[in-house]
């Protein structure tokens, strides 16, 4: 054999680490290659959503940030201002006339009822005989006294005898007296005959009859002081420092074609009732044929305004007794949320606790379900049964 020198040698050693170093390069690169077309997560999501059709074409909408006035609502009975009760002052008297009725207006001073008198008037008759003798009385003790006074100047009677007919001057006066007190006695007896309104209102009750006997203290009317109602208003006591003297509160009539009545809180009850834990709110309400006394009414007290993120009606799912919105992603996907529902106002609704950056779908909310593919339509034309459907939803 023929030995190779170490040039060669040398050479060839060269020669196979080139051809090393080659495939190397050769290796990395296609390595790469096939990194780089390797499909991502991204990719593959966008191919499924190439090839997944959508579910639903909706609208999705932004949530709009609105100043609401905040409205609190209580309920609660109509009552009179002040209900004044006329009775009697006479006893074993009969009624012999009724001149008042459930719902008439009366004036102060006005008879409402008249108890016999004839009694009475001739009680009067014999207390003014009794007067017209005792003045007679007086009359003559007085004219005796002067003449019993000339004489005791001259010593032809003793100052005892002066002294009798001075007392006999003092009897018949203080007879004379006691017999006036039983005259106006039997003339307030008199008047009490006529059973008199102490006060301008309407009768809200009546129990006197003809005929039947009066006694005393015994109720025959009563009466709305001035036609002057309030609605007393049931509130929690957590609620009742929302409220203050001198806000505005609207009543609504249990008669759907009256207005609603508006009304000023006059007094907030100092005290809760231990039993329901409710504090009276008294709000004074005009004069109005819309509410009667005895009622029991809805009424709202205004707070003012307050900031409130709202959506549309139509964006709210209600679902197992939860409020729902769908929001929409970059994908066009949706994720369901849950919500807390705040206020309300013709077709929109608060939110609260939602971005205000966020899409929420608007429209077939209720054939969706969480993960769905959308296509996002750019709105809903306004055709005649949409419309109908949004008046629908404002009243």
């Amino acid at each position: 054999m023929v030995s190779q020198t170490p040039q060669k040698i040398n050479k060839k050693i060269w020669f196979i680490l080139a051809i090393v170093i080659v495939l190397v390069i050769i290796l990395i690169i296609v390595r790469q290659i096939g990194i780089a077309k390797k499909p991502t997560d991204t990719d593959k999501k966008k191919a499924e959503s190439t090839e997944q059709k959508a579910a639903l074409t909706v609208t999705v909408v932004q949530p709009e940030q609105q100043n609401w006035k905040q409205i609190f609502t209580a309920n609660g009975n109509v009552a009179a201002w002040q209900e004044v009760v006329i009775g009697s002052e006479l006893s074993g008297q009969r009624l012999t006339k009724v001149n008042a009725n459930v719902g008439d207006e009366v004036k102060r001073g006005q008879v409402l009822a008249e108890i016999n008198s004839d009694t009475i008037r001739a009680d009067l008759a014999a207390a003014k005989a009794n007067y017209a003798e005792a003045q007679a009385v007086l009359n003559d003790a007085i004219t005796n006294h002067k003449r019993i006074q000339q004489l005791k100047n001259t010593g032809a009677i003793s100052a005892q005898e002066s002294t009798q007919y001075q007392t006999s001057q003092a009897t018949a006066q203080a007879r004379l007296d006691a017999a006036k007190a039983q005259i106006e006695s039997h003339q307030l007896r008199l008047a009490q005959t006529k059973v008199i309104a102490p006060d301008s209102g309407v009768i809200s009750a009546r129990s006197a009859t003809v005929g039947s006997l009066a006694q005393t203290g015994q109720e025959l009317f009563r009466l709305i002081r001035d036609h002057r109602l309030e609605w007393r208003a049931e509130v929690t006591t957590t609620d009742l420092y929302k409220l203050k003297q001198g806000m505005t509160a609207r009543i609504f009539s249990p008669d759907p074609t009256q207005p609603a009545i508006t009304g000023k809180v006059r007094m907030i009850a100092p005290v809760i009732d231990p039993q329901t834990r409710y504090g009276l709110v008294y709000v004074d309400l005009p004069t109005t044929q819309a509410v009667r006394m005895g009622m029991f009414v809805k009424g709202e007290f205004d707070l003012g305004e307050k900031s409130a993120i709202t959506i549309p009606q139509t964006a709210l799912l209600l679902r197992d007794g939860f409020a729902y919105v769908f929001i929409l992603d970059n994908d066009n996907r949706v994720t369901q949320q849950k919500v807390t529902v705040g206020r309300r106002l013709g077709n929109r609704v608060e939110i609260i606790g939602l971005a205000a950056n966020v899409k929420v779908v608007s429209s077939g909310t209720g054939f969706l379900t969480d993960g769905d593919l959308v296509h996002v339509a750019k709105a809903i034309p306004d055709t005649p049964l949409s419309k109908q459907l949004v008046t629908t939803q404002e009243h």
